[in-house]
């Protein structure tokens, strides 16, 4: 973990002082978790988890992020500039936050393969919709047999994505390990989701590229699933890395 935000000791409670960036809602919570080292000596053995309320002497929200797509979720820079947290607000216990970090991790990309999902399926309906509709030579250019091939590929590519996401929810639930296929529903269903925003977009023509049909919204949106809760290459080095060890 390259973290470089500081908590200090100072006997009635934690001094946190750095910088966190790219922070999800960040200008609506109320309430955040906040990852420092007590010692960077120890590296990831110092890392710990407070709580870190709004209205705490010394914290303050940044910058917002002028994003490509989800923009209706605020992403924000967090300021800690000597902030004072009670030596209650410890969640979990010093030098173990490292552990709570990675199993949100693992956890939350099952939720972005989700979202991912989500997004596809609503690209794709858009796209059938409107090939239903939209007419070429007479009849919609949903009747054509390339238009019609584009469609079965993409929907067996959607429920295949879908298949790996229930599969890593049904290990997490029942208690087993669910690491790998976590990685390989997130990695899967962010490749799905961009590949059927995009073809939605071909689909509708000159019209996808407008800001009147919601499919360029839905594609630009698509390109997170990439990027948060861990990059495809930290996905696919998650993989290997279980795959090796078993």
């Amino acid at each position: 973990f390259a973290l470089r935000t500081k908590a200090e000791d100072k006997g009635d409670y934690w001094e946190l002082n750095g910088q966190k960036l790219w922070i999800t809602n960040g200008g609506e919570a109320e309430i955040f978790i906040i990852f420092a080292n007590i010692n960077f000596d120890l590296g990831y053995k110092g890392i710990t988890a407070f709580i870190v309320e709004r209205d705490f002497e010394g914290f303050s929200v940044g910058k917002k992020e002028d994003k490509l797509g989800i923009r209706a979720s605020s992403t924000c820079e967090l300021i800690l500039d000597g902030c004072k947290v009670p030596k209650e607000n410890v969640l979990g216990e010093v030098g173990k936050g490292y552990k709570v970090a990675i199993e949100t991790l693992n956890e939350g990309r099952i939720g972005i393969g989700a979202q991912m999902i989500g997004l596809a399926q609503g690209a794709f309906n858009h796209a059938v919709n409107y090939a239903k509709e939209r007419e070429q030579f007479g009849k919609p250019i949903a009747q054509f047999q390339g238009m019609q091939f584009q469609l079965a590929d993409l929907a067996t590519e959607i429920e295949a994505a879908r298949l790996l996401v229930y599969n890593a929810a049904r290990l997490k639930e029942n208690g087993h390990k669910f690491i790998k296929e976590a990685a390989m529903a997130k990695l899967f269903a962010s490749r799905v989701a961009q590949k059927v925003s995009s073809a939605a977009v071909d689909i509708l023509g000159g019209n996808g590229f407008t800001k009147e049909y919601p499919v360029e919204k839905l594609y630009r949106d698509s390109k997170i699933g990439t990027v948060y809760e861990g990059t495809s290459n930290m996905q696919l080095q998650t993989i290997a890395k279980v795959l090796l060890a078993e």
